[in-house]
Parts: structure tokens; C-alpha cells; sequence
């Protein structure tokens, strides 16, 4: 009796975040396959330890849209070794993971060679580019949304959409009761300030000198303030201390987003995933990006349609928290907005309970399982689906 063909998932993802959910993922994936199934890909360090062959480490290359220009050279090669990849073995499932610049290439190589196609993480079209939502359908067989309203959106324009959780969440348990800040005896002259400068290194090269600006000037009102700085890992942390400026002493951690977040009283965020993660804590933020300001001018906000860029903003379908994306010439109004939360009790209390309340409904999707069942389902043809 011939023995049944290895199954061949191949999984592509470029930012550190990617790398994580990922990584979740495949744990997920060999779970309920007993490790049957083959995991080769493209990604990072947590992709590479949970069981996945890597082609390449493609995660601290990450960069934001501007600075990967300088990058092109790198990304080409690895797409021309992802495209030989798929000429020379049978892959049944491919799994293209955020990075829509560069993983609708994958996606695009992917369909030529004949294997389906999932997208975990929806491009954020309905943020921008929406003219790109025919790009998805050609290349996209199912899509796998971490955010409610995404379904919606994309099932309405043709793309078949489900909303799996988000992986974010997958190990919290969020209680309302529990997770609001109630700021007993707090004073402002006390207050413990969270800078999480973002994962990326172009990110923190931007932000990390506002950042200290910003808690140089909070300081001199405050000289009692207390800074934390919370690193995704060892090299961005010691990238901070190696570009540390003035006398303001910080303390420096490597942990969990949320972790940090539930021991402050206000927190300065770069834009992304890591706001949910605050919201999550019940901490309010003021969120701030960097951009290039030409191409902000010429292109970023005639392609941008909606009316907030931050995700905390776009879920609460209001400024829920104070955004500055992006700003271009100076911190100060930034610094002023910190101003006003920190020397209010009461708007800091009402903005942990709004955040907390916000994601509530987030935690405990076990997006990572939902994914990995979907993603068998597509390879066995439904046939899960149908014996469930």
C-alpha cells in the first residue's frame, strides 16, 4: 500500500509581530497533526524554534514603508528563492502573514504554482489603498481577520473573510472589573510613564528621540515622574541605551507589552499592535508615528480613507486616545496633551475603563487554533469541516 504524501505548508512573514503569530501557529498546526505535516518558510527566530525549516530570516529586516527602499535588494532575492522554492517541490498551502508589500508577491508565485492561498491578517485596505481589494482576490482563497468589522468589509467586496480572533489575545483572559486602573492615590508628581518607542528598528531611530524629549519636558514639571522603556527583545533595548540623550534616568525592561502597561500610569505608544495591548491593560496612551514628510504630502493622505490611522481609534470609531500620526515638526503638542491626562485623575479612570471595555470582546479567540484548523480544512479539501 503506498504511503500517503507529506503535507507541505509553506509560510511566509517579515515583521517580528508575523513571526510571533506564526510561530503560534505552527505550534498549533503540529498539535493537531502530531507534527505530520512539513513547515517550511520564510520569517524569524520564533518561527525557526517552533518547528518551522527557514529559507530565510526575514524579521530583522523589518521596516516601514519609506525606509525598505534601501531594502528592495534583499526582499528580490528572497522572493527569487521563494519562487524556486515552489518550482521544486509540491506545496499544498501557502500562508502569507501581514507584509502586503511583500507577501503579495509570495501570494502571486503561490497561485502560479498551483497551491492555495491563505492570508493570515488582513491587508488593512480599508485604511488605505482600497483600489489594491482586486490585487487580494485574484491571490487570496480564504483570509483569516483578527479585527471584528473586517469581515464584513472584505466579505462584502468579494473576498472569502473570517474573523479568527486576534492573536494577540489568544492567552488573556480580560475582566473588566479587574483590568480598570482605579488610580487610588494617585498624584501626577508620582506618575509611572510607559515609552514603548515600537519593535522595529526604523521606528525607534524616529521615535525614541521624541520620546525622551517628551519625558525631559515631563520631568521638569515633574521631577518625581518615574520612566519605563519596555524592548522587544536585548538589541532594541541596548539600542535605546546606546542612544540615550541628557541626564533623565530610565528603567529598561524586556517584557510582555501588556505586563509593562499594567504598571503604569500613562503610556507613550508608536502606532501599531502594541495599542491594543496597552488598551488591554486599562493604561490610557497618547499614540504618535513618524513618516516621510514628502511622501505623507504626495501620496499618504490622499491614499489614507479613514477618518483615525491608529487601531485603537479605528475600533472605537472615534479619538478614543489622542493621535499623532504623523507628526513632522515638533513633540509639543504631544507633550501637552500627557500634560492634561496626567493632571487628571478623573479623565485618566474614564479612558482605562472606555480602552478595557473596548477590547473585552478581543481576548480568548484562540485565533492561533482557528487559523490552524482553517488552514487543514484547506488542505484536505473541507473534508474536516464536514467530519466536525
Amino acid at each position: 500500500m503506498a504511503q500517503n504524501k507529506t503535507k507541505r505548508i509553506f509560510i511566509s512573514a517579515c515583521e517580528p509581530s508575523a513571526d510571533a503569530h506564526c510561530a503560534a501557529l505552527i505550534k498549533a498546526v503540529a498539535k493537531k497533526t502530531g507534527g505530520n505535516i512539513k513547515l517550511v518558510g520564510v520569517g524569524g527566530q520564533k518561527m525557526a524554534e517552533a518547528g518551522c525549516e527557514l529559507l530565510a530570516d526575514t524579521s530583522k529586516r523589518a521596516a516601514m514603508i519609506y525606509n525598505a527602499f534601501g531594502q528592495v535588494g534583499f526582499y528580490y532575492k528572497i522572493l527569487k528563492d521563494v519562487r524556486n522554492y515552489f518550482k521544486s517541490n509540491c506545496v499544498d498551502l501557502v500562508i502569507v502573514c501581514d507584509s502586503p508589500a511583500f507577501n503579495f508577491h509570495v501570494a502571486r508565485a503561490a497561485k502560479k504554482a498551483g497551491a492555495k492561498v491563505l492570508f493570515y491578517v488582513a491587508p488593512q485596505l480599508w485604511a488605505w489603498a482600497a483600489w489594491r481589494i482586486w490585487k487580494l482576490r485574484r491571490r487570496c482563497d480564504k483570509l483569516a481577520c483578527i479585527l471584528p468589522f473586517e469581515e464584513r468589509w472584505f466579505g462584502g467586496r468579494g473576498v472569502d473573510a473570517t474573523f479568527v480572533g486576534n492573536p494577540l489575545f489568544d492567552d488573556m483572559t480580560i475582566e473588566a472589573n479587574k483590568d480598570y486602573k482605579t488610580y487610588t492615590g494617585y498624584e501626577p508628581a508620582r506618575a509611572r510613564i510607559l515609552l514603548l518607542p515600537g519593535s522595529r528598528v526604523a521606528e525607534i531611530k524616529l521615535l525614541w528621540p521624541a520620546m525622551q524629549n517628551i519625558a525631559k519636558r515631563i520631568s521638569q514639571r515633574w521631577p518625581g515622574a518615574k520612566f519605563v522603556v519596555a524592548a522587544a527583545d536585548e538589541q532594541k533595548l541596548e539600542m535605546m541605551k546606546e542612544n540615550k540623550a541628557g541626564s533623565l534616568e530610565y528603567e529598561y525592561t524586556i517584557s510582555a507589552v501588556t505586563e509593562a502597561a499594567r504598571r503604569a500610569d500613562l503610556a507613550l505608544v508608536a502606532s501599531g499592535s502594541a495599542t491594543l495591548q496597552v488598551a488591554a491593560a486599562g493604561c490610557p496612551m497618547v499614540i504618535m508615528y513618524q513618516s516621510s514628510r514628502i511622501l505623507w504630502h504626495f501620496a499618504g493622505q490622499w491614499l489614507t480613507r479613514t477618518r483615525y490611522l491608529s487601531l485603537v481609534n479605528i475600533l472605537a470609531r472615534r479619538e478614543l486616545v489622542s493621535e499623532f500620526m504623523p507628526y513632522f515638526t515638533s513633540a509639543e503638542p504631544i507633550f501637552g496633551k500627557c500634560i492634561r491626562l496626567l493632571g487628571s485623575r478623573n479623565r485618566l479612570i474614564r479612558v482605562s475603563r472606555e480602552l478595557v471595555n473596548l477590547v473585552e470582546p478581543l481576548a480568548g479567540g484562540n485565533a492561533s487554533e482557528n487559523v490552524a484548523e482553517m488552514a487543514l480544512d484547506m488542505i484536505d479539501g473541507g473534508q474536516r469541516t464536514e467530519n466536525r
